[in-house]
């Protein structure tokens, strides 16, 4: 049923908040510093459309990716790192180029060129390294938003040009060819045409860099249409380093849409343009511009050309020529003919080419990037770029929870949230759906998972049978169609939801509400057109040349559905126009709540308050009518009224999401294009919540174990676990001395941590996770201390804020840490295991030192700072995966035994050669006076008994790790060895274990019998002798309790 303007604008009043409201209070960053998100990955590489290799260096190349920000190799594409976080403002990357004349010098251009409507980010301007990446400066050019290409001349690294795209989504002055002569210190625009011009592309003869091309768009976005063609789309030519310009014309359509240039280094005569017009194709000019001809008109060069139209030519072969569509295309005559060159994924957007060595060459695509050495035979991987970019994000109930989303440009996926050694590509799946997909399952037996895709495509997917079917409520084929004539209209990421109360029933949302209870046999629809519904905006979707019918273009579609997790019959509705409604009826009838004041623009996201199923929030954006600004609104009352609630989130920083703490009441997190905010007091005031997550567009949250999971639109999934501090806190915790947090409860798993987050993901801190604030640093923390007992109050393990001992072992150098003491908040992990094993000096031995693992329970923490003290209880648990009714009462009594024995036996060996030394010392001393022999007969013989029997419990050849096949490794290894297998294998105790128990318990018992012996006995005769002589008697070092 369709929705009148005025009727659907027609809603219940607005109260806006006062913004400049004296009671709203932000909290210290300093009392939630240590906490910290880990990026879960995958690491399969996002769309890149900017590329550049360094002249001179065949192993080092940088690409940017369209949210994710710049990276670098060094290896040649073996592994990136990140290189712009932290110091740049967004993280789309349009270009990227480095100087050939002084390679420390990298110009950046930010926001992504090839503009999607729904995956694409601004920019903020330029940026400039003068240190190979290491430091970075901003360089202005703000309201550019959008840059295609940035170039330098070939011998002065500060003469740098570029082009300027523009914001797609209005014309704008700020379009056009920009010139640097001092470095981007200064700015000049030296070409601009006319508001609607975009400068899609820049190409200079570096035989002679006076002489530049300049590829003009005339281009703009509207929610429903993208409009690619127009009288000032054009080739223009400078030949004094663009103070002045010519329009080329001669032989190229009289109207165009986009368009690419590219003049050859061989031969600065031959210049390609490659044209998006109703006679379209690639033409050439062989006198520097001053006529062209048509070459070839094949539709794939031209095809999606708003999308694409990426021209490159060869440095070395003046008929060798690329253009980059969906397939990488080469042509090797001057441009009659093409063939494909494989990639690793399709979709392509830049060429870097080696201008010394045209076999070497990287390649930008909606996969990320890739490295080739052999023309693009063979090319690096992407399977090391955690780039991707995500719409939503939903986890399910297993352990560990796994997190699931569409990767645009890939497949849907599964993750687990941890996992041994890191999250790598044996941790996740793809599942239902496509790219673009919602999904929607069961979250305690995620079996069945239910996935879109564009054009309102769904699928069942039974993960276990690997069998998947199509379940659309109207089986078509939409591409190509418009939307008017389609039965329903679905947005590129349309609504797929599972009823909370009833994870079988499924909604799927188009213009109407679409609800299954029989797994997609029948479907029926529970509303009316809940959007706009103009039909005006309901054609084409691209204009005036080129139609664009993948499904991006799709308007008056719903794009949030929002279940209430209280009502099992209330439902939320947001649209991509502006409409907001609500069902307390199971649909039957739907309510029209939007906010009096909300212009069109997108309903992004709506969340239902676990606290009160009255209260909701909505995150709202405009920026597809050029509008950046935040927009999060409240309501407490379904609806009837509705509070704006932004203050303290910056202009550029539009909404995706916002979400309520599930346990917080008023704690509230938003999303934005600019990264993360947080507010403590129900939205009067935010303030940024990015600790060490980089500035990339936030899409999507949920919470999960009291996890925080965020989706990013360029840099995968993360994850800020455990957010039991920020629950707790309050603006008066600025004034403690010391506050010790409760620490989550602990699972006792046998994984977790190691990987680093640069090749895999990363796992969560493994052990009790202990967060306090300090009230100072320095000298005054000194003496920090954290004691942690047992239910029965007995010490189970203390740190200080000196750390250990340095202990070698297996992996080199180890040590305990200890305490932090910044001034306001510190994490400490500990690994739940008791102290490490007694430090024997000088003695390589085989197997960890480290203490074992403590059984699940209750336990205490005290941290102590001076005469202040605060406390908290915890909880260690058992694997969820193990037989939970198995007590771990033998397991903990036997590594006690051994872990004594262990300690006991270094102990001896400490006391043995502290006695061995005395020995040595006197022998030597009195060898060779009167009366004598007897003396150092005796305590020779001492000295052979000692050393045996040191070698009777440790090794003393080993030196290498390697050493464990060559030499016996000592009972002490021995001991080791059981107690790591029994500590690792859970609280059931193999009978073989049991049985080694009593065979290495019965053989220390007689070494240990023997030491006692040797002491009693044959030191003690030492002594006697030595008395004799009234010289003082060997001193035997009690052995020392193992430390806590």
């Amino acid at each position: 049923m369709a929705t009148s303007i005025k009727q659907c604008m027609r809603t219940v009043s607005f109260f806006s908040i006062f913004l400049s409201s004296l009671t709203a209070v932000e909290m210290d960053t300093s009392l939630f510093q240590a906490m910290e998100w880990r990026n879960i990955g995958p690491f399969r590489g996002g769309r890149s459309t900017a590329a550049t290799g360094v002249v001179g260096n065949t192993s080092t190349y940088y690409f940017g990716a369209t949210g994710g920000g710049v990276w670098k190799t060094d290896d040649a594409g073996i592994s990136w790192r990140n290189i712009s976080d932290g110091q740049f403002g967004v993280g789309s990357i349009g270009a990227i180029t480095v100087s050939s004349s002084n390679p420390n010098v990298i110009y950046v251009g930010t926001g992504t060129a090839c503009v999607r409507g729904v995956s694409s980010s601004h920019g903020d301007g330029v940026y400039k390294s003068v240190d190979s990446g290491e430091t970075w400066s901003h360089l202005g050019l703000k309201e550019t938003r959008q840059i295609s290409k940035v170039i330098v001349h070939p011998n002065n690294p500060d003469l740098v040009y570029l082009a300027a795209q523009g914001t797609p989504w209005k014309g704008s002055k700020e379009r056009g060819i920009y010139r640097s002569k001092d470095g981007g210190k200064t700015w000049d625009q030296v070409l601009f045409v006319d508001e609607l011009a975009s400068a899609s592309d820049l190409s200079m003869d570096m035989t002679n860099p006076q002489i530049l091309y300049a590829a003009f768009w005339h281009h703009q976005r509207l929610p429903w249409q993208v409009r690619s063609g127009g009288p000032n789309s054009g080739i223009y030519k400078s030949t004094d380093g663009g103070d002045t310009w010519d329009k080329l014309e001669k032989g190229l359509p009289k109207e165009m849409g986009k368009t690419s240039v590219a003049v050859s280094p061989v031969n600065p005569k031959r210049v390609w343009v490659l044209a998006e017009s109703n006679k379209w194709g690639l033409y050439r000019s062989d006198d520097g511009g001053k006529s062209f001809s048509r070459l070839n008109k094949d539709r794939v060069l031209i095809a999606r050309a708003w999308y694409y139209i990426h021209l490159f030519a060869d440095p070395k072969d003046e008929n060798t020529v690329y253009v980059l569509n969906a397939p990488v295309m080469k042509s090797t005559d001057g441009g009659k003919t093409f063939q494909n060159v494989r990639t690793p994924h399709g979709d392509n957007h830049d060429l870097w080419i080696n201008p010394h060595d045209n076999q070497i060459m990287i390649n930008a695509n909606d996969g990320g990037a890739n490295v080739s050495f052999n023309g693009g035979r063979t090319w690096s991987s992407q399977q090391n770029q955690p780039t991707a970019q995500f719409y939503r994000v939903i986890t399910d109930n297993r352990f560990p929870y796994w997190v699931y989303g569409g990767q645009q440009d890939n497949s849907s996926v599964a993750i687990a949230s941890r996992s041994r050694g890191g999250i790598d590509w044996k941790d996740w799946y793809s599942v239902a759906g496509c790219e673009s997909a919602y999904l929607a399952f069961d979250p305690d037996n995620p079996v069945l998972v239910y996935g879109g895709c564009y054009q309102g495509l769904i699928s069942e997917l039974n993960v276990e049978s690997g069998n998947s079917r199509s379940i659309m409520a109207y089986e078509y084929l939409g591409l190509g169609s418009d939307p008017i004539d389609q039965k329903y209209r679905f947005n590129w990421n349309a609504p797929i939801v599972a009823s909370p109360q009833d994870p079988g029933v499924i909604y799927h949302a188009g213009n109407v509400v679409l609800k299954t209870e029989d797994r997609g046999e029948s479907w029926k629809a529970i509303s009316p057109d809940l959007t706009l519904n103009i039909k005006e905006n309901l054609g084409k979707g691209g204009a005036p040349i080129t139609n664009e019918a993948a499904g991006g273009e799709i308007y008056h579609t719903i794009l949030y559905l929002e279940p209430s997790i209280h009502e099992k019959e209330t439902i939320w509705a947001g649209s991509d126009d502006g409409l907001v409604h609500v069902t307390k009826n199971a649909g039957k009838t739907w309510d029209n709540v939007t906010p009096n004041s909300l212009q069109e623009g997108m309903v992004n996201a709506i969340d239902v308050s676990p606290h009160d199923p009255a209260t909701a929030y909505i995150a709202f954006t405009r920026y597809k009518f050029a509008d950046f600004k935040p927009y999060i609104y409240k309501t407490n009352n379904y609806g009837k009224s509705w509070k704006k609630i932004v203050r303290g989130i910056p202009d550029d920083a539009y909404v995706r999401v916002v979400r309520e703490d599930p346990v917080k009441k008023g704690l509230l997190y938003s999303g934005t294009e600019l990264g993360l905010f947080v507010s403590f007091n129900d939205g009067k005031e935010w303030q940024p919540f990015q600790l060490n997550l980089p500035i990339v567009p936030i899409t999507d949250l949920t919470f999960r174990n009291n996890d925080l999971v965020a989706s990013t639109l360029g840099r995968a999934f993360w994850i800020l676990d455990d957010l039991s501090p920020l629950q707790s806190l309050s603006a008066d915790f600025v004034k403690k001395e010391i506050h010790l947090f409760t620490p989550k409860k602990s699972l006792l798993i046998s994984y977790g941590g190691r990987s680093d987050g640069s090749s895999a993901g990363k796992n969560p801190p493994s052990g009790v996770v202990f967060n306090y604030l300090l009230g100072a640093e320095g000298d005054s923390t000194s003496s920090l201390k954290l004691i942690i007992m047992s239910s029965v109050g007995d010490t189970v393990r203390s740190f200080t804020s000196k750390a250990g001992e340095p202990i070698q072992t297996r992996r080199g150098m180890q040590r305990s840490p200890g305490l932090g003491t910044k001034k306001g908040m510190n994490r400490f992990i500990w690994n739940v295991r008791v102290a490490d094993l007694t430090k024997v000096p000088k003695l390589f031995t085989s197997g960890s030192p480290a203490g074992y693992k403590v059984g699940p329970g209750k336990y205490k923490a005290v941290m102590i700072l001076e005469k202040k003290t605060s406390a908290s209880t915890f909880e260690i648990a058992p694997d969820p995966r193990n037989d939970l009714t198995t007590r771990y009462d033998r397991q903990q009594n036997m590594l006690k035994e051994i872990y004594d024995a262990t300690n006991k036996l270094y102990g001896s060996v400490n006391s043995l050669r502290s006695v061995r030394n005395q020995l040595q010392g006197i022998t030597k001393n009195v060898k060779g006076m009167k009366n004598t022999e007897k003396l150092v007969e005796a305590g020779e013989a001492v000295i052979e008994t000692l050393s045996e029997w040191e070698k009777s419990v440790v090794s003393l050849k080993l030196e290498t790790f390697q050493d464990v096949v060559n030499f016996d490794s000592g009972l002490d290894a021995d001991l080791k060895e059981l107690m790591s297998k029994i500590d690792g294998s859970g609280p059931v105790v193999s009978e073989g274990s049991r049985d080694r128990f009593r065979d290495l318990m019965k053989e220390w018992d007689e070494r240990k019998s023997e030491f006692d012996t040797i002491v009693s006995k044959h030191v003690d005769g030492f002594n006697e002798l030595y008395r004799e002589m009234n010289i003082p008697a060997v001193i035997v070092k009690k052995e020392k309790n193992s430390p806590n």
